[in-house]
């Protein structure tokens, strides 16, 4: 089967957009690929984290992902920082990559904005750390969000580059593999931004951690409009905080826009609010449940990624050791 990689940070606590953006993803993915999961740490500390918070998220981000049907038997999950792989090759790809390429990841400018010499160099360099996760595994296959194709070309080139300068075919070309449309989930505050786990205000966000009365709360109090819901996809143009609360119904219940819009255009935002609050109680209050449980065993917890991290190894430790040889360090 294909080799699939694909990382998550363990930030903040994930939230419906991380869910339908990502995890479900992964878990449609694990049938007929051949997947290693990742928490990347090493490129959390991109921004100060701390410390004792980090290591805790870390462990509930793994519940999540379990809670979620993320299978660690059949496939990997471990975090970034356990395997030395990621950060060697990370350095030799400093070294590929060129600060023009840098200079047009459009993702660097929007983080940094008008500070850019404030922010670490990690944050500048973390592509590169990207290609190296990728790369150390070998692996053709990426999920990734619109919003991350450009790292993902920047990956590509990276091997190209590498394979050119050391006369070799040795890493592969990686495809993009984009989720199904609809996966967009934007903030309840403001439809016009991505939902985020790092939005100061939780109001913004469905967590994947919420009971079905936070659900119901944040549902209730998600920004809408006064117009009828309309019958037609036309109609929701210029209506950002009405069309994020139809895709989050249609995605959740396998529905189209379309199908969503007949079945409730003409009616106030009240009945469509709490019909969309029982589709997503439906989906992640067995989750959150889950989680829960998983979290009061850290001990679990830790050894699924510790042995993750072990498998891990076994893959990434040899074609890095023999990408440090092509490029000429010594053993």
């Amino acid at each position: 089967m294909q080799r699939l990689f694909s990382g998550i940070q363990p930030t903040g606590i994930p939230q419906l957009g991380n869910y339908l953006g990502a995890i479900r993803n992964w878990v449609a993915l694990q049938r007929d690929h051949d997947c290693i999961f990742c928490l990347v740490d090493m490129h959390a500390i991109t921004t100060w984290q701390d410390p004792a918070t980090l290591r805790q998220q870390t462990l509930a981000q793994t519940a999540v992902l379990l809670a979620s049907g993320i299978d660690a038997h059949r496939h990997i999950l471990f975090n970034q920082s356990a395997v030395s792989a990621h950060a060697r090759l990370g350095w030799i790809f400093n070294c590929v990559a060129r600060l023009g390429w840098l200079n047009r990841m459009t993702q660097f400018k929007d983080k940094a904005g008008k500070d850019r010499e404030k922010h670490s160099a990690g944050l500048y360099v973390y592509p590169d750390l990207m290609a190296a996760d990728i790369l150390a595994y070998k692996a053709t296959a990426v999920p990734v969000g619109e919003d991350q194709k450009q790292h993902l070309e920047l990956t590509n080139d990276i091997a190209q580059k590498f394979n050119h300068d050391y006369g070799v075919e040795f890493f592969p070309q990686v495809e993009a593999l984009i989720p199904p449309q609809g996966a967009r989930v934007m903030s309840l505050r403001d439809g016009t931004k991505k939902m985020s786990k790092s939005d100061p205000s939780a109001q913004s966000r469905i967590e994947m951690t919420d009971d079905a009365d936070a659900i119901a709360n944040k549902i209730k109090r998600a920004k809408s409009d006064s117009e009828a819901l309309p019958s037609e996809e036309a109609g929701l143009e210029n209506r950002p905080e009405a069309r994020n609360l139809v895709t989050i119904y249609a995605t959740l219940a396998g529905l189209t826009t379309a199908d969503v819009l007949r079945q409730f255009g003409g009616q106030g935002f009240g009945p469509f609010k709490a019909a969309l609050t029982e589709v997503v109680v439906g989906a992640v209050c067995p989750i959150a449940t889950e989680t829960q449980r998983l979290l009061k065993e850290p001990d679990f917890l830790r050894d699924t990624l510790r042995a993750g991290a072990d498998r891990a190894r076994v893959i990434a430790d040899p074609i890095v050791s023999e990408a440090e040889s092509l490029i000429g360090f010594l053993k």
